[in-house]
């Protein structure tokens, strides 16, 4: 690939990752101030919060573990950094992923509409214990975590002392561990939340489109004001199912080393595995109503200063063509 082409990918990853951490930083920030002001949060806005620091975390370790390893590849990996980026990037990925699917659960519990005595029974129990999830979700990245970096200790300890079990190279014995342990453990540790995480959505899915099917037949008109809504909700939950599948699989395949360094597609392979970090974010705030209300107030603060900006030139302007027309005059006449 052509180098200008590679610059091009680097430079789309940079914007993108600029535009992930401020729409996650723009959800911290909103539900924060909530916070401070209230003193409470809602069961869904912790679990958003929790979400969107991780994955603002979760990128700028990414930036920096990404730079540095292509920058100084050969310092990277015989220093301690690449277990020190890893070991971040490993906790936050599973901990986002974790997060991701309890707020797709919740809002099944919230919004679905079924008349099974379980599913009435988490609607009543499950929102109390978002706090206690949170802190479970957490515990089980750390154990995932140990177990992640134990591997990738050990590939590194290969690499710098060439002991490998057997008479083999280095490469196969990579590859040995890597398909034989780290590979496993991410599936594993992945594929719990992916599957609630699908359950949950497509039941989700099914109770809106019931519903919307249901007022149609009762003869609402597709301009009112619910069915938008209920349109809104499942535009929004099919680009995030979209966006998950898509992070769950980039996560699986980022482990077999198949975009390496070297590959001429690293930059392009970045982008893809943090594509749900970029855009979700964004997805999130235009389906939530307090998030879209502090856009529409900000937009009207930036459109008012912007008018006043203008107002001010303007009459700075016909001053300055008020004093030159007097001064004119005052030439003409002396």
């Amino acid at each position: 690939m052509q180098p200008a082409v590679t610059f091009s990918f680097m430079l789309l990853f940079v914007l993108l990752s600029g535009l992930g951490i401020l729409g996650n930083s723009f959800i911290v920030l909103v539900l924060s101030r909530e916070w401070l002001r209230h003193g409470r949060l809602l069961p869904s806005d912790k679990i958003l919060i929790s979400l969107s620091a991780s994955r603002c975390c979760l990128q700028c370790v990414g930036l920096g573990d990404n730079f540095y390893s292509y920058f100084y590849q050969e310092k990277y990996f015989r220093g301690v950094a690449h277990k020190f980026f890893h070991l971040y990037w490993h906790f936050m990925s599973v901990a986002a992923f974790w997060f991701g699917t309890w707020l797709s659960v919740l809002f099944c519990v919230k919004i679905a509409n079924f008349s099974h005595p379980t599913f009435l029974w988490l609607k009543w129990r499950l929102p109390r214990l978002v706090a206690w999830f949170l802190l479970g979700f957490v515990l089980m990245a750390f154990i995932t975590t140990l177990l992640l970096f134990w591997g990738n200790h050990i590939l590194h300890q290969g690499l710098i002392l060439r002991k490998y079990s057997g008479n083999i190279t280095y490469k196969e014995w990579r590859r040995k561990i890597i398909f034989h342990f780290l590979l496993p453990v991410k599936l594993v540790s992945l594929s719990t939340p992916f599957s609630v995480f699908l359950l949950s959505i497509l039941l989700l899915i099914s109770s809106l489109r019931r519903h919307t099917c249901r007022m149609k037949l009762n003869g609402h008109s597709q301009q009112d004001s619910s069915s938008q809504a209920h349109s809104r909700a499942l535009k929004s939950l099919l680009s995030f199912l979209a966006l998950y599948i898509l992070s769950f699989m980039a996560l699986i395949i980022d482990d077999t080393f198949f975009f390496s360094l070297e590959s001429e597609w690293y930059w392009l392979w970045q982008i893809i595995l943090y594509l749900c970090i970029f855009f979700h974010p964004f997805i999130l705030i235009s389906s939530n109503l307090k998030l879209r209300n502090v856009i529409r107030h900000l937009l009207s603060l930036a459109r008012g200063f912007w008018v006043a900006q203008m107002a001010v030139l303007a009459y700075t302007e016909e001053e300055n063509r008020t004093m030159a027309h007097l001064r004119g005059n005052a030439f003409i006449g002396s």
